[in-house]
């Protein structure tokens, strides 16, 4: 009987607020983190288009088990919009296919973004990663093929015009929530103005619960690999980690003791007292020492874990 692969590379969890590169992927930049770091696991909480630079919160090791709750957070994006031109990808890599010499005044653009602010029916762009019939729908467009991709329901917390700087361009900031295409932001307002657009430029800022400013320059860490020492250089790199506890912010919080701690850890329930203690959540943490134990729901005086870390 053989035995079981022992993993590669180290168990460390938590999570690196990467300031990504424009014509950089976020694939490339999770292969190149997981290199950088030794880690055993990576993985990233919500792709960023090569063209696009900011955010990208990439989870180490456990942290990957807490991806699902900063997927589902909200996102703030500055991005600038060049009118006259429709392009196949909604940005500036794809082909034109429509074009005008049209061009909307600032008063025009300001009238237009109420409609677009709340739950809004959106279409996503023809390259995106939405399946149709089980392909991604870029695949698909890759092909030539033109597929109808349904409408969907999205949510746009703020939209402001913050300059025109000539009669080609404007630049916008949103905040919105999971799922919102800002390529199809600029779609529409072109369609709806009369002029055409495409994103010609997209920076995401905050990404919740993690604030711009804990963002890390790719050029800070690969600096780092210049310290020939590697326990030296590796943890020069820990250094720059956020606690995974950090993307649970939004749940309720639960301090339990060792011995509670070892209970959750197989798998068990615990006794939930106490005048302050939740009655009951559909999800909350725990943790014990400061260390994150679970992720569970609590509920009849108990708190049941669903996902243990280690």
């Amino acid at each position: 009987m053989s035995r079981p692969r022992k993993p590669k590379g180290r168990p460390i969890s938590g999570w690196l607020i990467l300031d990504k590169p424009v014509d950089f992927g976020s694939t490339e930049a999770v292969s190149k983190i997981k290199w950088l770091f030794k880690a055993q696991k990576c993985g990233h909480a919500g792709t960023l288009d090569p063209l696009a630079s900011g955010m990208l919160p990439i989870a180490l090791g456990d942290a990957t088990k807490t991806v699902p709750y900063v997927m589902d957070g909200r996102k703030i994006y500055e991005f600038t919009v060049s009118w006259g031109e429709e392009r196949a990808t909604d940005d500036l890599e794809g082909d034109v296919t429509q074009s005008s010499e049209k061009r909307p005044n600032e008063q025009q653009i300001r009238d237009i973004l109420p409609k677009y602010i709340g739950t809004i029916s959106q279409v996503p762009p023809q390259f995106s990663a939405i399946k149709i019939a089980g392909e991604r729908a870029y695949d698909l467009a890759r092909d030539g093929e033109a597929v109808e991709i349904p409408s969907r329901e999205v949510e746009v917390h703020r939209l402001t015009l913050l300059a025109c700087p000539d009669a080609n361009t404007a630049h916008f900031e949103v905040e919105c929530g999971k799922g919102t295409y800002v390529r199809a932001l600029a779609r529409d307002f072109g369609r709806e103005l009369g002029c055409y657009g495409h994103i010609s430029g997209l920076r995401r800022t905050f990404v919740a619960p993690f604030a711009e400013e804990t963002m890390v320059p790719l050029a800070k860490l690969t600096a780092l690999e210049e310290i020939e020492d590697i326990d030296e250089r590796l943890a020069a790199l820990d250094a720059l980690l956020i606690d995974t506890c950090e993307a649970l912010s939004a749940l309720p919080h639960l301090v339990v003791s060792d011995d509670q701690a070892h209970r959750l850890k197989m798998g068990n329930p615990i006794l939930v007292r106490g005048r302050d203690a939740p009655v009951a959540e559909s999800e909350a943490y725990a943790t014990a020492r400061g260390r994150l134990i679970a992720i569970g729901e609590i509920g009849q005086g108990e708190f049941r874990p669903k996902r243990v870390f280690g």
